[in-house]
């Protein structure tokens, strides 16, 4: 039996700011992306809402949606996958951030060196 060694992500999801509106249920979306890949959600929380540099599936603005989830990094490649297939997700961008303490994610901070 092989042991599966978790990594602490971040994630920041691109969501269409019309569709934000419904927030429990692209708080489900992302959980149920998450899940399908074996994440297990740190925090998850609404971040910001930006206009865009450029549009974005005809969309001018967006919500910035910040997600704390451990893994296996073998996963990752699934949940970019499920995020392009997504109706209400525009864009992730997810980063590895082991460097991060449970106070930092909290806070919304960058890692402490």
């Amino acid at each position: 039996m092989e042991t599966v060694i978790k990594k602490l992500y971040e994630a920041m999801f691109l969501v269409n700011s019309e569709q934000a509106a419904d927030w429990d249920q692209i708080n489900k979306t992302i959980e149920n992306i998450l899940k399908r890949s074996e994440a297990e959600i740190v925090s998850i929380r609404k971040w910001d809402e930006r206009k865009l540099a450029y549009k974005i599936k005809k969309q001018s603005h967006g919500i910035y949606i910040l997600c704390y989830f451990k893994a296996d990094g073998e996963k990752i490649k699934d949940i970019e996958r499920d995020v392009r297939l997504s109706e209400r997700i525009m864009r992730v961008l997810i980063l590895n951030t082991d460097a991060m303490i449970q106070e930092d994610i909290e806070k919304g901070l960058a890692p402490q060196k």
